[in-house]
């Protein structure tokens, strides 16, 4: 189980370790405080391992570890959980390091996670569950680079699930909509992360949008956190049922409005569910440069 310093992942974790199951639980850093909260509240089943999904030997570590502790058994289950973001912004103003950051972690380290465990999930036959987002099926204004890392997420897992069937491996998608978890709902975090890339910006870029746009994308987004769900267990239900029940869902779809948004995009026309993505999500006002022109136009009339 990958990711679990907080969120999801520490919360399933906690409830797999209270069902009895024996549980290998990743983490970023073994001092942090979800850390040190899983120590505290699990039996002694439940072992945290160090790994950073953009390390190969940190991966590597956890492979041979697990390996040691199962090869007689087979593993049942892989939870990929582990998830990054630190952009909220258009894609034309994302630095391309922050589209690498959330590719490594949120599809290449998943990728060699579930490689290096399939001879073991063969040998007993087990489940692959991954939590991905709708942000991965879904245009969501500003999330272009965590977005595109969980559409690729999303594709290797459904091709996982396919060539997986003759081995008697099942593969389960997670979808959530909006709950709380770690830094996601800290204003502090965000607006340092705003400055960071109002600093990084070319003056070109700075002057075409305008910083007062890139400061209301942010202030929205601000404004949307508070609506997050705090309470996790519609995802660790999820969770728990694609590891355990006898014919898993291939998409589960956790958390309220989720119908709604998918509805909309599948069957209404593109410029419907672009809309109601702005009026859900984030709605950035024009580009400084497009305020500009319409000015202009304006005194031209």
């Amino acid at each position: 189980l990958s990711g679990c310093d907080s969120g999801f992942g520490q919360a399933t974790a906690r409830h797999l370790d209270i069902m009895g199951f024996r549980v290998f639980a990743s983490v970023l850093d073994l001092q942090s405080p979800g850390a040190q909260e899983l120590r505290r509240s699990c039996s002694s089943r439940l072992t945290l391992l160090q790994m950073d999904l953009t390390k190969t030997e940190d991966i590597q570590r956890v492979l041979q570890h697990i390996q040691a502790h199962t090869n007689s058994t087979g593993l049942w289950g892989l939870v990929n959980n582990a998830g990054f973001n630190d952009t909220i912004a258009d894609a034309e103003l994302s630095p391309l390091g922050k589209f690498r950051a959330c590719m490594e972690v949120n599809f290449f380290g998943s990728l060699e996670l579930t490689k290096g465990l399939l001879p073991l999930l063969r040998s007993a036959g087990g489940r692959i569950v991954t939590v991905s987002s709708p942000a991965g099926d879904m245009p969501f204004p500003c999330l272009a680079a965590y977005g595109a890392s969980k559409a690729a997420l999303s594709l290797l897992m459904d091709t996982f699930r396919s060539e997986l069937q003759p081995w008697g491996i099942k593969v389960s998608l997670i979808l959530p909509g909006y709950y709380k978890t770690g830094t996601t709902c800290d204003p502090a975090f965000w607006n340092l992360q705003k400055q960071q890339l109002l600093a990084s910006l070319p003056q070109e870029l700075l002057q075409a949008y305008g910083e007062d746009y890139v400061e209301e994308i942010n202030q929205q987004f601000i404004q949307f956190m508070k609506v997050a769900v705090e309470d996790l267990s519609a995802v660790v239900n999820s969770i728990t049922e694609g590891l355990l029940a006898a014919n898993p869902a291939v998409r589960y779809y956790p958390g309220q409005g989720l119908g709604i948004m998918y509805f909309i995009h599948r069957y209404l026309p593109y410029f419907v569910r672009d809309l109601f993505l702005k009026g859900f999500f984030i709605n950035p006002k024009l580009p400084r440069a497009l305020r500009q022109e319409h000015h202009k136009d304006v005194k031209k009339a």
